[in-house]
């Protein structure tokens, strides 16, 4: 721990009165600031340690709630802790969760463990099933069927027990193993995202949530401070939600920690007899027949009170960090449903750019006449520099390359070449260089990831997608929009049937005329490319060898049909590694291997094996793997992740969009991930050869 963040928490925990380090309490500068906080010390508590102004709202809500409870002289309704250890700032969560004079925390709740790159948070429960988790307390907003309804004094029975943990569960790890261990209770401000700002139409507005936890759960509170930020210190104005209510959608939670409260039993809490109890109860399980049974049978829960009022109290029975995380969410989404208009969504999202595989050469047409080089340095004369060839480098990204309209890439000559008033030009294809054209369309050179000798020039569109999953359940892929597809990929080998059968049949596809495909009499002649013209890519002769009753004749599909699929894939095959120096002398230059003395399948350029792409899709019903070819264009889009798990997302009118839409008349979503912290993770990793 660095001397400043040492600093940081030995003034707070001095403010509140706890002990501190021996060494800490010995510094100079400790010395010096121990009058002023005496000082502060004093005016807490004659001020009887008032609640900062988001718990005075939390608890004006429960002593309302539960008025009918504790009537006024029948006893005393449950209350926040009057003083708290709070994270004004982020990074004291981290730095008290573990010791000072120590890199290992542990607890029959949790371990914590410091490493070289951050923190290790290991809690005894680090997965949990959803059965019988979530129950609601009565007297409130609706309570729906699958959820368990407690009644209004059993969660004020909770609610009390929650502020009275064992004493083990408030020492505070940072002081655990000095000679002199504090416990008390830990908060922490947090200011969710709830509406995302749309210019012109609505500001960005938050919720406001207070964790308490004791002090041995303070690790908890570094991983929701990691997810959702730091709302400051609760006690200053600027961080009171009330006193700007313009970015405030009116609504505050409180997230209380208390895994003790699974040992209680039903007849402590005051849970009705079974004889006397409803049917839902019994159905719940909201009863008991022997004096000994525990709530919820012993196992965690979290009970939440809520109404139309706009506060929200839940208090979970766990450690586990997932719910933590969840309630937060399910704070966003009650926040979203009382403001209206805008709405928390279980998403997922990306950025994605569209790639793909050029194989050995490619012409860029796709800036056409609307992008020009020129156009491109006279917006930015300070950072690109204009070469004697006619491109340009940036000085920011020495390794970028800015080339003119139109470029041919030629992995065969290593070049890059354009055409100009002087003629041609050409500069060398680096392999630590990337290309790009007027337009952002990008290009470079990437190894193959099954054959290292093997290049291929790979291009990126500038165009980008922003996908958007919304409203999905859990396991419905929101991860996988922004996750690498090639983990699913599995590199094979080029297969024919029968050698000289199908390269014949090649032969007679490469052969034909095909400029009479078209459906349309009057294009028919007017595209006589052959297959192996290097005016055609990749992409042109899959298009060319794909059935389609839009731009073909029947004759010309029926033709398609009966072409075998592994036949094609040869075609695709001969197109990618064909030569232009080979002229009519391609077969040659493709044979395959005998072996125990007949041909074998795996087709052989020059000797060397023909490397594929093949994706696995699920499995048979026997378990074996299902395998699909991929186009030999095909290259994973590059990625960039924009949202994983909670999103909050606001409709706005059409006519505030910067561009319009394919559908016109239809008003725009606008999203924003919640989190700070994007969450990713495997789901598991058991399947040999995939995860």
């Amino acid at each position: 721990m660095s001397p400043v963040s040492a600093a940081a928490v030995n003034l707070r925990l001095a403010l509140i009165g706890l002990s501190v380090p021996l060494q800490a309490e010995e510094a100079t500068s400790a010395q010096l600031v121990a009058p002023i906080l005496a000082r502060q010390r004093e005016l807490s508590r004659r001020l009887s340690d008032r609640l900062c102004a988001a718990d005075q709202r939390i608890q004006g809500f429960l002593d309302d709630y539960l008025a009918d409870v504790f009537p006024e002289g029948a006893g005393d309704s449950p209350r926040l802790p009057r003083r708290t250890l709070v994270l004004d700032e982020a990074g004291l969560a981290r730095a008290l969760s573990l010791p000072v004079n120590a890199d290992s925390f542990t607890s029959p709740l949790l371990s914590s463990y410091r490493l070289a790159n951050g923190v290790l948070h290991n809690p005894a429960n680090d997965r949990r099933t959803t059965a019988g988790v979530f129950h609601i307390a009565e007297g409130g907003s609706p309570i729906p069927d699958d959820k368990i309804a407690v009644p209004k004094a059993v969660f004020a029975r909770l609610l009390t027990e929650a502020f009275e943990p064992p004493e083990v569960d408030l020492v505070l790890p940072y002081l655990s193993k000095t000679d002199h261990p504090a416990a008390c209770f830990v908060s922490l401000l947090l200011r969710p995202l709830v509406s995302p700002a749309v210019p012109g139409y609505a500001t960005e507005r938050r919720m406001e949530t207070r964790f308490i936890v004791p002090g041995g759960l303070v690790a908890n509170l570094d991983f929701v401070e990691g997810i959702f930020g730091n709302g400051g210190d609760p006690y200053l104005p600027e961080n009171d939600a009330s006193l700007d209510p313009g970015t405030w959608t009116g609504t505050t939670g409180c997230v209380i920690l208390a895994p003790h409260l699974t040992g209680l039993t039903k007849k402590d809490l005051g849970l009705p007899h079974v004889d006397a109890a409803t049917d839902r109860q019994k159905r719940d399980g909201m009863c008991w027949s022997k004096p000994d049974e525990r709530y919820n049978n012993g196992q965690a829960f979290k009970v939440c009170a809520r109404d139309a009022r706009g506060v929200m109290v839940t208090v979970i029975a766990d450690n586990y960090f997932g719910y933590c995380k969840k309630e937060v969410k399910t704070q966003i989404s009650y926040s979203a449903n009382l403001f209206g208009n805008v709405e928390e969504e279980h998403a997922g999202g990306a950025l994605v750019f569209p790639s793909y595989n050029l194989g050995g050469g490619y012409t860029d047409d796709s800036a056409g006449d609307d992008y020009r080089l020129d156009d491109v340095l006279a917006r930015n004369p300070e950072r690109f520099v204009r070469q004697p060839e006619g491109h340009a480098i940036d000085l920011e990204h020495p390794q970028h390359v800015l080339v003119p309209a139109r470029p041919t890439y030629s992995l065969r000559s290593m070049t890059v070449s354009w055409k100009s008033p002087a003629g041609e030009r050409s500069i060398r294809l680096r392999a630590d260089k990337v290309y790009f054209g007027p337009n952002g369309y990008r290009v470079q050179l990437a190894q193959s990831p099954s054959d290292h000798t093997h290049w291929d020039l790979i291009a990126t569109v500038a165009t980008v997608t922003s996908c958007h999953k919304p409203c999905t359940v859990s396991g419905g892929g929101k991860s996988e929009i922004s996750k690498a597809i090639t983990d699913a990929f599995i590199f094979g080998t080029a297969y024919v049937a029968d050698y000289e059968a199908d390269l014949e049949a090649v032969e007679a596809i490469l052969a034909r005329d095909h400029s009479d495909r078209f459906a349309d009499p009057a294009l028919r002649g007017t595209d006589t490319r052959p297959i192996l013209s290097n005016e055609r890519s990749m992409g042109s002769v899959i298009k060319l060898l794909t059935p389609s009753e839009a731009d073909y004749s029947a004759e010309y599909n029926a033709w398609l049909e009966g072409i075998p699929q592994h036949v094609k894939e040869l075609v695709f095959v001969v197109k990618r590694f064909y030569r232009p120096e080979w002229h009519a002398d391609w077969r040659s230059h493709f044979t395959v291997g005998i072996m125990n003395g007949r041909q074998g399948n795996a087709l052989r350029l020059d000797g060397e094996r023909i490397n594929v792409n093949m994706l696995r899709v699920g499995f048979d019903t026997d378990g074996s793997w299902r395998l699909f070819g991929l186009r030999h264009d095909f290259n994973p889009a590059v990625k960039v992740q924009t949202e994983d798990d909670i999103t909050a997302s606001i409709v706005g009118p059409e006519h505030l969009a910067a561009r319009p839409g394919p559908v016109i008349g239809l008003s725009r979503k606008y999203v924003q991930n919640c989190e700070n912290l994007l969450f990713q993770r495997p789901d598991d990793a058991i399947h040999r050869g995939y995860d």
